[in-house]
């Protein structure tokens, strides 16, 4: 792995304020060094929850200047069975990370005032701590092979997809954790074995690791997402449905990877329903 640099972090005294410093980067080493930061402090206990002092949570994250963003079906795709196909399928993998990074943070800092219990927060920054590791293996792979993150064109669909719900924990627990966090467990276990076929057995290494660790974001995203529904006394699978036709654009497309998704909690009761075919 690429030696870290040395960086000087903003002192944060909130977890919320840390959140909020974190997101705002548009530095991606302080960014995600602060993450892991906030988050270690947080379970050491040695941060309160916030502060009227904090800055308001921003409405997008801080972002270098590359790289460029652009339309979903603009983003080109590529074969895995050459370099440069691997290089661009890392490359939005990363972006993807980078993304995840932000939207745990976002959780935190935006819902701070809702009336959970702390270990909802614990399990937000886990999920932060744990992205921001994927998005630095990711991003030294890239490294490894020659290229860096922003090297290459990437979408805004997945911040927008979750923007969308900043108004509603439940909504936003049913589209990020639920769905695009999800939908990694569906599609990673093949994109490991194409990137073994092709002998990329390092890329295929650090995909396993992220895979591992999304179940458990995917299970955290389900606990908490149960536990505001039965506050509610509204029934999970019925509630996510509503929620994702109000809130999500399109269908949820199969294959889905059942074994996994019930691992995490979220059963096939919850999205069969809103898939236009069956994957059975």
């Amino acid at each position: 792995m690429t030696k870290a640099p040395d960086l000087e972090l903003p002192s944060v005294t909130t977890l919320r304020g840390g959140a909020i410093a974190a997101v705002s980067s548009d530095d991606l080493d302080i960014k995600t060094r602060l993450a892991q930061q906030v988050a270690t402090r947080w379970f050491e206990r040695k941060l309160s929850l916030r502060s009227p002092l904090d800055p308001p949570v921003p409405d997008r994250p801080g972002r270098p200047e590359k790289p460029e963003l652009v339309p979903p079906k603009a983003v080109e795709k590529r074969s895995l069975h050459t370099m440069n196909g691997r290089i661009a399928t890392l490359h939005a993998i990363a972006h993807i990370e980078l993304n995840a990074v932000d939207l745990a943070l976002d959780i935190v800092a935006r819902y701070v005032s809702e009336p959970v219990p702390h270990s909802f927060f614990d399990g937000w920054m886990q999920v932060a701590f744990e992205e921001a590791k994927h998005f630095n293996l990711v991003r030294d792979r890239l490294r490894q092979l020659g290229a860096d993150y922003g090297d290459m064109p990437a979408h805004d669909g997945l911040w927008k997809a979750a923007h969308s719900t900043r108004n509603d924990l439940t909504a936003r627990l049913a589209v990020v954790p639920l769905i695009l966090e999800a939908r990694g467990l569906d599609v990673t276990p093949s994109l490991q074995a194409k990137m073994r076929e092709t002998g990329d057995h390092e890329t295929a290494d650090i995909l396993d690791v992220i895979y591992n660790d999304e179940k458990g974001h995917v299970a955290i995203g389900a606990k908490w997402f149960r536990f505001l529904c039965a506050r509610e006394r509204k029934d999970p699978a019925e509630t996510f449905k509503r929620l994702v036709r109000e809130n999500f654009r399109g269908p949820l497309k199969p294959p889905f990877n059942d074994l996994a998704r019930a691992e995490a909690g979220l059963t096939p009761s919850f999205y069969r329903s809103l898939s236009p075919i069956s994957s059975a």
